[in-house]
C-alpha cells in the first residue's frame, strides 16, 4: 500500500466535500435541522458531505468497510475500514460560528494508518499517514514541548447528553481553571486533537465521544510525537468513550487531575 499517495486522494476528496459544506453553509435554512436525540442535531448538509466521501473513498478502496456518524452505510470490511465523521462540529455550523470540520482515518487490521481532519473555514488540512509524521497544509508540526500544566492551553468538551459524569466535570474543570493559563471549548474534537498535533493545545479531554468524532485526529497526535490515552491512562480509548490527548509531557499531571476528580 502507498500510504502517501493514498493520503493525497484522500485530501483531494475532503477538499471536494469541503467546498460544499462551505457554499451551503452561507444560505443554510434552520428548517432542514433534524433532532436524532437530545442536543444531537443533524441536517441534509452531513447526510450529503457523508454520501459523498462514501462514493469517493469506496473507489479508492473497493472492499474496504465503513464507520460512519449519520448511519448511510455501515459495514465491515475485512482488512481496511474507514471511519468518518463528515461534519465534526454540527451545532456550530447550524448556528453559523465557524469552526467544523471533516475528520477521516483509515484502519489496516484495526490500527490506523491514515488520519485527515480539515478544517473548513480557514482551509487547513491536517493529515498523517503510517510511518510519516503529521502536517498542516504539507508543512511538518508536532506537539508542544510545555511540561507543566501552569504552562499550558487545555482544551476540552462539554457533554450535551448523558450527564451522570457532570458534578465531577464541574469539579474538574474549576480545579484546571486554576492550574492552566486556560481552557477552551472549541465544539470540534477533531479539531481540538488537530490542535494538540500542531502544538496550539497542549492536552484535550473528554468523555461520551464516539469513534468517528476521534479516530482521525487521534492519529495526528500520536503520528506529531503526542500520546492518546483513557482516563485511566490506559490505551483502549475508543470503546470506553473517554480519550485524553496531550505531548507526551502533561501525562502524569493530566492524569492525577482527572483520576482525582473521577474517582471522588
Amino acid at each position: 500500500m502507498n500510504y502517501e499517495l493514498l493520503t493525497e486522494q484522500v485530501i483531494a476528496i475532503t477538499r471536494l466535500t469541503g467546498n460544499f459544506i462551505r457554499k451551503e453553509s452561507m444560505n443554510f435554512n434552520a428548517a432542514a435541522i433534524e433532532l436524532k436525540g437530545l442536543n444531537d442535531l443533524v441536517s441534509y448538509v452531513d447526510k450529503t458531505a457523508e454520501e459523498q466521501l462514501v462514493d469517493n473513498l469506496s473507489r479508492l478502496l473497493p472492499g474496504a468497510g465503513f464507520e460512519t456518524e449519520e448511519d448511510t452505510v455501515n459495514s465491515r470490511g475485512q482488512t481496511y475500514n474507514w471511519i468518518i465523521d463528515p461534519l465534526d462540529g454540527t451545532t456550530n455550523f447550524i448556528h453559523g460560528l465557524p469552526t467544523y470540520s471533516i475528520s477521516i482515518a483509515l484502519y489496516e487490521e484495526e490500527k490506523p494508518v491514515l488520519g485527515v481532519v480539515y478544517e473548513i473555514n480557514r482551509a487547513e488540512m491536517f493529515h498523517s499517514y503510517k510511518d510519516a509524521p503529521a502536517f498542516l497544509n504539507n508543512e511538518e508540526i508536532r506537539v508542544s514541548n510545555r511540561k507543566h500544566l501552569s504552562d499550558s492551553l487545555l482544551a476540552t468538551g462539554f457533554p450535551y447528553y448523558q450527564f451522570d459524569k457532570q458534578p465531577q466535570y464541574m469539579q474538574l474543570l474549576a480545579e484546571l481553571m486554576q492550574k492552566t493559563h486556560g481552557l477552551r471549548r472549541i465544539g470540534s474534537a477533531a479539531v481540538d486533537l488537530a490542535y494538540v498535533a500542531a502544538g496550539r493545545f497542549d492536552a484535550f479531554f473528554e468523555y461520551n465521544l464516539n469513534s468517528y468524532d476521534v479516530a482521525g485526529g487521534a492519529f495526528l497526535v500520536q503520528q506529531a510525537g503526542g500520546r492518546i490515552m483513557n482516563f485511566s491512562g490506559g490505551d483502549e480509548f475508543i470503546n470506553q468513550r473517554e480519550i485524553l490527548a496531550t505531548n507526551a509531557l502533561l501525562d502524569e499531571e493530566m492524569l492525577e487531575a482527572l483520576q482525582r476528580n473521577f474517582n471522588s
